[in-house]
């Protein structure tokens, strides 16, 4: 592949995506490569908070649970939501966190297999997934049993006993794809339920629930689906199983909630695996960014992913090869979400001087800097302006000043 400037910038120029990125809000020489830990802004989002603050809640107050349809907004976006991954209408719900979401979704697993015990999960999962099982585990009183095993052996160790399989689809640190469908048929085939974190998948590779013969799956808002800091996230319940009683029975998965009613009945639907309160706010601003991502093709927002990924490693190789920098994601980049990360001894202070430097990427423990590939608002040339950045930092040594070393509390 033709890596100059000229052949780069005539790439943006072809860009079928070039004009989403104009709808973002990014500053003159930022290199954003990490909004696959939070998405950038979209510039509608402003004009829509505006109006939910002043005219939805500041001029219509509580009329607006009807007027500006705030009830509805979780069903609402959980539809828009299910186009992106492939859920069917009244299958997705958005409210409350990931973190919350994988404890229902599992309670939920577990209530439908009360004969089984174990859930099963890999070593070097998002720590929020393991937490949660080994919450489970405690608050159950050891009836229910995590297992955590080896990635390499979490397939061979289904059996009688496990009830539900918890993994991720798109590796947080490695970006490594797990085969859905195939994973899915196994786990079937045992008798086991599959609970999916699509948290780096939603809106970043295709993924298609229904196809896949998903049961449960959940995700975040705030990465590829640019929701804003904290947004809500979603949960996928396959129509089959939506008759499981949620443990977390709040008043707003009622089937009658402003009847009041000391018992809880749960509603009938995907309704049931609410909570408490929507979060309006933060409702208001996922929308938005599920509305942005809608309007563009996702086949395309993933063949741009595959090429801005590839041209990535190959400057990396082309351009950073004498500094030490080890690929931890896979090279084949079908078998990649829409990050890269690379190991280096030095990753932390080379992040940070990365970002002095206006290349915003993360770092995760212990010796990993990752690297978001976000297509709607990132260009051929940023990748290219990012890389050259790095060698610089590299062949000048920038990285190695005492105020890099001192760890943050957000990395």
């Amino acid at each position: 592949m033709d890596h100059t400037l000229d052949a780069i910038v005539a790439r943006d120029a072809a860009d079928p995506l070039a004009s989403f990125r104009e709808a973002f809000q990014l500053r003159d020489g930022l290199i954003y490569l990490d909004g696959n830990s939070l998405g950038a802004l979209p510039r509608a989002t402003v004009a829509r908070m505006d109006e939910a603050v002043h005219d939805a809640w500041g001029q219509g107050l509580i009329t607006s649970w009807l007027g500006a349809d705030w009830v509805g907004a979780p069903a609402r976006v959980g539809d828009k939501i299910a186009r992106l991954i492939g859920g069917l209408p009244g299958e997705v719900i958005a409210a409350d966190s990931t973190s919350i979401n994988l404890f229902k979704a599992l309670a939920a697993a577990l209530s439908l297999r009360p004969d089984r015990s174990v859930i099963l999960s890999e070593s070097g999962n998002f720590p929020t997934d393991l937490y949660m099982i080994e919450g489970i585990e405690r608050f159950s009183g050891g009836r229910v049993r995590s297992e955590i095993v080896d990635p390499a052996d979490v397939l061979g160790r289904l059996d009688e006993d496990v009830a539900v399989l918890l993994l991720t689809q798109v590796h947080y640190k490695t970006g490594r794809i797990r085969d859905m469908a195939t994973i899915n048929r196994m786990a079937h085939d045992k008798g086991v339920l599959v609970v999916w974190d699509l948290s780096h998948s939603a809106g970043a590779i295709g993924v298609d629930l229904t196809a896949s013969g998903c049961d449960f799956a959940v995700g975040c808002g705030y990465k590829f689906l640019n929701g804003g800091p904290g947004s809500p996230a979603f949960i996928y319940v396959a129509r089959r199983h939506q008759l499981a009683t949620p443990v977390l029975s709040g008043w707003f998965g009622h089937a009658r909630p402003f009847a009041f009613e000391d018992g809880y009945d749960p509603a009938g639907g995907i309704e049931r695996f609410l909570c408490g309160t929507p979060p309006i706010l933060g409702l208001v601003a996922l929308e938005s960014g599920v509305d942005l991502h809608l309007q563009a093709d996702m086949a395309t927002i993933r063949e741009k992913s595959l090429q801005l990924g590839a041209l990535f490693c190959e400057l990396m190789e082309a351009r950073c090869a004498d500094f030490g920098f080890e690929l931890v994601s896979p090279r084949d980049a079908n078998q990649r979400g829409s990050h890269i990360s690379y190991a280096h001894v030095h990753g932390y202070e080379i992040m940070q001087a990365l970002k002095a430097a206006d290349v915003i990427g993360d770092f995760r423990t212990p010796d990993v800097l990752r690297f978001g590939i976000t297509p709607l608002y990132l260009r051929h040339r940023d990748i290219y302006d990012a890389v050259e950045r790095l060698r610089e930092i590299c062949l000048t040594r920038a990285w190695d000043r005492p105020e890099y070393r001192e760890r943050a509390a957000v990395t």
